[in-house]
């Protein structure tokens, strides 16, 4: 999104435009780290990219890769031979991120057909027209940053109304953002977009592309993660072996509770039988002590009988 302060509230974009980008990243990992060698050759570097015609410059992004690999591709800062695409064609059928910002583009004629493509960064360009392409070619965008380009009225954006997917746009630094109701005449002609130029209309700020990206990240984990095919059946087949296993154990219990009650009930009848057995000899017993002390006592009363006799 290029550098602009919000039409209604003047608050600073936070949001760097791509013309500085570069020299940020150049001053943060060259010079700011102390090792100024390494940001001249940083900075050289990108001048020979700023040179270099987008043809080779996709050339050099592919790292020997195949076309129909890439899912990214940026081509910042490159050039544009006559303001046209060179190089990118209809091979490129994965991509999904495309960034040529700063390329002295000002024609999207020569755009292949890219239908998953959804974010399209096009800033600091020369564009002035032609957005209904857009649609035709890209009909999957969710996202698309025309700021700094030369975009002035409303009948040229008009076109965009096609794009059914698209939620955020970003016209910051075109001529269009001057037009009195600007943001309210945006709103109403794009009622898919959520966000333009990074706000809502209750100007909320949209969050980064990169939360988002880990949010549909998210949402398709949990997807990809849920119960595998079988698995219900296979659930409802233990649950059934595990009534069954309650069920006979439950029936056992029941036997085992039965047979301990006989058993208890009959040590109980034999410990009677015992008691009364030990009830019938002790009394046998005794009886037999009294017997014998009878016989004792006639005995003693017959020798004393005997005894007065003899006197």
């Amino acid at each position: 999104m290029g550098l602009g302060r919000h039409p209604d509230n003047g608050i600073l974009s936070s949001r760097v435009p791509s013309r500085l980008r570069n020299n940020v990243n150049a001053s943060v990992e060259g010079w700011g780290s102390g090792n100024s060698r390494k940001g001249e050759r940083r900075v050289v570097a990108e001048e020979q990219e700023e040179d270099m015609e987008m043809k080779k410059r996709i050339n050099l992004e592919l790292r020997n890769r195949a076309p129909e690999e890439v899912t990214e591709l940026v081509l910042d800062n490159c050039l544009c031979v006559n303001g046209e695409i060179e190089g990118l064609n209809d091979t490129f059928k994965e991509l999904e991120f495309l960034s040529m910002a700063k390329v002295a583009l000002s024609s999207l004629a020569q755009l292949p057909s890219l239908n998953k493509l959804r974010k399209l960064e096009l800033s600091d360009n020369a564009i002035s027209g032609g957005l209904e392409v857009l649609a035709e070619k890209c009909p999957n965008l969710t996202y698309l940053n025309l700021s700094g380009n030369k975009i002035k009225d409303l009948s040229t954006v008009e076109a965009l109304q096609n794009l059914k997917n698209l939620k955020s746009l970003d016209l910051f630094n075109c001529e269009i953002t001057n037009l009195e109701d600007y943001r309210e005449s945006i709103f109403e002609l794009l009622q898919q977009i959520t966000y333009l130029d990074g706000y809502d209309q209750e100007d909320n700020e949209a969050p980064d592309s990169e939360e988002e990206d880990d949010e549909d990240g998210d949402e398709d984990d949990e997807d990809e993660a849920g119960l595998p095919e079988g698995y219900e059946e296979e659930e409802e087949e233990e649950e059934d072996e595990d009534e069954e296993e309650d069920e006979a154990g439950s029936e056992l219990g029941e036997g085992e509770e039965e047979v301990g009650l006989s058993y208890l009930m009959k040590e109980e009848i034999q410990d009677e039988d015992d008691d009364d057995d030990y009830v019938e000899e002790g009394e046998e017993e005794e009886e037999e002590e009294e017997e014998g002390l009878r016989g004792e006592k006639r005995k003693r009363d017959a020798d004393d009988d005997g005894e007065e006799e003899e006197d």
